[in-house]
């Protein structure tokens, strides 16, 4: 506007307070009364003065100064003789410079308090809602600054207008966990809005309450009976605000509304929430323009972020705001999107993005289903590129924090809460594609929102196969929080169940990788805690196992040139930290160890960088560290052949480093590890690292337990009855008045249809691991079968025990009766794993008749001593250990006082009534047994002699006098045993 007020010095129009202020009131008593001639001249002057005297230190002036233009739009507002949209046009650029007035001195609309900023903002409101496109584009062409300030008095409308609920239960914050009142109340009437300002709405403060409720907002009114009204309590409730004011009743905001009658204050509660979701609807209406001009590039904007878009979209989201709102936004919130899809998307607007999905996933929650529908809708538009699926399991971890997952019963337990119910079914009808079409039709978005390619891409990114995907990752890690919160006291007595949940928040966790890092370390405190060496091990080796995939990952990416610009800083970051001494084939030797390691990250996930989150603060020395960690542990568990694996990773590091001093320490460490391998290899005592058990739960008290079977991995010391007795005590806790627990002491097939109701079973059996080459189909015995061979990687997914049964129900019987059921079963995972038991995902069972035992039992002792014989020796050393192992094996063999056992084979299976019933084939086959084990025995007995000294003679002539009678024994039943030997 040319106006020469707006070129006067400001210093020089500072007049007096009382002669500037009523002068100002002639302007808007001459303007008032309609002197349209002189209306450009007088608005401008008008709004000169008034914005002048915002400045002034008189705060009397300044309110009274805030309220003019007030007043003087409500009159406009209402004046019969303006209601065409032209005249409301023409009235509100006749205001518009006081808009550029405010953005040009800020620091004076700052300066004002609250009371005085919200009648500013009901004036900026006021004429932007009349003012055409042509003219609000102007006040964004003009520079980028001036563009953010704008939107900066949008942002303080929302802040200043926010209603808030004592009690609100669409509202997080007043969940089922919150008691009412809880947080800070909104401003109330008193201190949010002058007495003018009613004036502004009094036709809706005069409207009688009309009798219809929703189940939106919850009211159900009354009409107002004509009897309220008197002198006391006027009928009108602006009448009843303006006769509290006046008596100072309302000297506070809550003395004020006290004072109302109660359906007076529901009225102003209803009045105070159509009034923000007013203010709310224009800024969201402003936004819309904003983004379609932004689209054309037609106005002054930060193109490459859109910080005024993702301002206010923020501040939306981040205050409280009614359904008529979201019903209005996320029409509103696609179409930004659709236009500004690649922008928003972005990295530098990461934190934008991952504020919004906080927020959706927060809407996911409300009770009111209106609002968590359009919260699911609001997922699917997001969810379009790798890094914001991260980012939403980024939030989901975050919300954890402040969603209560569990509600506790009337019996003293915990359950699933209602938030937790309807996060999970937001997050599955998120995934839901039947459904889709009619939840973007219910919420007013084009059908093919989804399927539409968003501005700038160059292909649509959005596919149902990775929404499912997603939806199933952040279902499997409110399952794993929602375990972990159930788990509650019993955590410090169940450590299995500890470490299982801690366990299962890593994986679920696993695609960010300091969320997947955080829980491992939680796992391996734990596992230090129970004194489990080798799972806390194999916890440091997982953490840098993480590690080493990101340096390599982005080694990868660098060399292949698979990144953007905004990534590379990143990348190449890591890469300086990687020291170009990682490749994939360490990776796969640290996935020797541990194979959990096999799971890829994503590139995506190794560069994402969002608030705290991401690979940068993941460095090699890092890595080095929880590599010397598992060495430790698996020093610990005397794991030796792990350690010198993972001292041959850490070495590259030291030489490219030319760390000489570390690398010596290194050197020292291999010998000495190497040392302990021998020494456990050349050990007459078969060496054991732990020991095994399996255990079967059956009964309804054992909740997801029940009807599994579980292999246990306990320290080397603890016997059958230690586990019994451990498993009693925790799991006796969990039983109620009705139900109690019994242990199954045997290994027998349990049928759990018969099995006693109201009792809960526990079968604990002893189990032995199985070597990968080892043959399962074998009838030997397994007595020897781990001292076999030289120790090797101690990693087990097998493991097998045998049960004795007959066929007429006994379980023990003579040699002839005797059957063996050998099981063999198949875990989820080997061990060392990160937990310290297993789910048993497959059983097979093999049965062996009498005679298949029989022959067995000799062939295992033929087996022995065969191996003894053979083993070869590096040096005189050996010698002694060779004696001390080979006498023992044969006082077992051949000495009179225990060769009962071959002698009780012959008279169960070669003499009388059983030796008409074996198959010549099963004849056959024990005779060659017995010869060949016979035959060894005298070879052995050989070896024996050349080894022995003048002290053993003794001891040999014991062995020889045995062998000879027990041939003499044997001859009766195999006469060809003499002529053979």
């Amino acid at each position: 506007m040319d106006d020469p007020t707006y070129n006067v010095p400001r210093r020089e129009m500072l007049h007096q307070s009382k002669q500037q202020i009523s002068w100002a009131f002639a302007m808007y008593k001459i303007t008032l009364f309609g002197l349209s001639v002189h209306w450009n001249y007088l608005s401008s002057v008008l709004i000169q003065e008034l914005f002048l005297t915002w400045d002034h230190d008189d705060l009397s002036q300044r309110v009274k100064a805030a309220r003019i233009l007030v007043v003087l739009l409500c009159k406009h507002e209402f004046d019969a003789r303006y209601q065409k949209p032209e005249d409301k046009l023409y009235i509100a650029q006749l205001y518009f410079p006081l808009i550029g007035q405010i953005l040009d001195e800020m620091p004076v609309f700052y300066n004002l308090n609250a009371v005085e900023k919200r009648e500013v903002l009901i004036v900026v409101l006021e004429i932007v809602r009349n003012l055409d496109d042509a003219s609000l584009v102007k006040a964004w062409q003009q520079s980028i600054a001036r563009t953010r300030l704008f939107f900066k008095l949008m942002e303080e409308c929302l802040i200043l207008f926010e209603h808030r609920k004592p009690a609100d239960g669409m509202l997080l914050g007043a969940s089922s966990r919150s008691p009412v009142g809880e947080g800070p109340a909104s401003p109330k009437y008193s201190d949010r809005l002058s007495p003018a300002i009613n004036n502004y709405l009094s036709e809706a403060s005069r409207q009688e309450v009309i009798p219809q409720g929703t189940p939106e907002n919850g009211y159900l009114w009354q009409r107002v009976n004509s009897q309220l009204s008197s002198p006391s309590q006027p009928y009108s409730l602006r009448e009843a605000l303006a006769q509290a004011q006046s008596s100072r009743i309302g000297a506070s905001s809550q003395a004020l509304r006290e004072s109302l009658h109660p359906i007076l204050r529901q009225k102003l509660e209803l009045w105070e929430e159509n009034l923000s979701a007013a203010v709310s609807l224009q800024v969201l209406e402003i936004t819309e323009k904003f983004s379609a001009m932004a689209a054309s590039h037609s106005i002054a904007t930060d193109y490459g972020k859109l910080d005024c878009i993702t301002a206010i979209v923020m501040s939306f989201f981040s205050r409280n705001q009614p359904i008529a709102f979201w019903k209005a936004f996320f029409p509103v919130f696609n179409c930004v999107f659709d236009l500004h899809g690649a922008t928003l998307m972005a990295r530098e607007n990461d934190r934008f993005l991952k504020q919004v999905a906080f927020h959706l996933l927060r809407l996911a929650v409300f009770r009111n289903d209106s609002i968590r529908k359009r919260a699911v809708v609001g997922l699917q538009i997001l969810v379009r590129t790798a890094r914001l699926r991260v980012m939403l399991t980024i939030t989901l971890s975050e919300l954890m924090s402040d969603v209560q997952v569990t509600q506790m019963k009337s019996d003293g337990t915990l359950e699933e809460s209602g938030e937790a119910r309807r996060l999970r079914k937001s997050l599955e009808e998120m995934a839901d594609e039947a459904k889709s079409l009619s939840l973007l039709r219910e919420c007013g978005i084009p059908e093919s929102a989804l399927s539409a390619i968003p501005e700038r891409f160059s292909e649509n990114r959005w596919s149902w196969s990775e929404v499912k995907y997603l939806s199933e990752s952040l279902l499997l890690a409110l399952d794993a929080s929602l375990e972990h919160a159930l788990l509650g006291s019993v955590m410090t007595m169940d450590r299995y169940a500890a470490a299982e949940s801690f366990y299962k928040l890593a994986m679920a966790f696993a695609p960010v990788p300091d969320l997947h890092i955080m829980w491992l370390l939680h796992l391996c405190d734990a596992h230090q805690e129970m004194q489990s060496s080798a799972e806390a091990a194999q916890c440091a080796v997982a953490v840098a196992g993480v590690v080493m995939q990101l340096t390599v990952t982005s080694c990868f990416l660098t060399n292949h040139r698979q990144f953007t610009v905004s990534r590379s800083d990143t990348i190449e970051a890591l890469v300086a930290r990687n020291d170009g001494v990682w490749s994939k084939d360490h990776v796969a030797a640290l996935r020797k160890i541990c194979p959990i390691v096999s799971s890829e990250i994503t590139a995506e996930a190794s560069a994402a960088e969002v608030e705290g989150y991401g690979a940068s603060k993941l460095t090699v020395d890092s890595a080095v560290k929880y590599l010397q960690l598992a060495n430790k542990l698996f020093s610990q568990a005397e794991l030796y052949h792990f350690c010198a694996s993972i001292l041959e990773l850490v070495i590259p590091v030291y030489k490219s480093r030319r760390a000489y001093g570390q690398l010596a320490k290194c050197h020292t460490l291999l010998t000495n590890i190497y040392e302990s391998i021998l020494e456990q290899e050349s050990s007459p005592i078969p060496f054991t690292d732990a020991t095994y058990y399996r255990v079967g739960f059956y009964g309804d008290r054992f909740g997801k337990l029940d009807r599994k079977e579980y292999v246990y991995r306990e320290p080397r010391d603890v016997r059958l009855g230690d586990i019994m007795e451990k498993l009693s005590h925790i799991y006796e806790s969990r039983m109620d008045g009705n139900h109690t627990l019994h242990i199954i002491p045997d290994s027998r097939q349990v049928k759990a249809d018969e099995l006693q109701p109201g009792v809960c079973y526990l079968q604990i059996t002893a189990v032995d691991p199985v070597m990968e080459d080892e043959d399962l189909g074998s009838r030997r015995e397994r007595i020897f079968s781990l001292s076999t061979g030289s120790v090797r990687a101690r990693v087990f997914d097998r493991f097998l025990f045998d049960t004795p049964f007959t066929k007429n129900g006994k379980t023990q019987g003579g040699l002839e009766d005797q059957w063996k059921r050998r099981t063999v079963l198949q875990t989820e995972g080997s061990f060392p794993a990160l937990v310290n038991r297993l789910l048993v995902i497959k059983s097979e069972s093999l049965e062996f008749s009498p005679v298949e035992n029989a022959i067995g039992m000799i062939e295992t002792r033929t087996a022995a001593l065969r191996n003894e014989l053979e083993e070869p020796r590096s040096s005189e050393g050996d010698q002694l250990p060779r004696l001390q192992s080979l006498q023992r094996i044969l006082q077992g063999s051949v000495a009179v006082q225990v060769n009962s056992g071959v002698l009780s084979v012959c008279t169960a299976f070669l003499s009388g009534e059983p030796a008409t019933r074996l198959r010549s084939q099963e004849l056959q086959q024990l005779i060659a047994a017995l010869l060949e084990f016979m035959a060894v025995c005298k070879r052995a007995i050989r070896v024996h002699f050349r080894l022995i000294g003048e002290e053993d003679q003794e001891f040999h002539t014991q062995l020889v006098n045995g062998f000879q009678s027990l041939t003499a024994e044997l001859s009766h039943y195999i006469p060809a045993i003499l002529s053979e030997l």
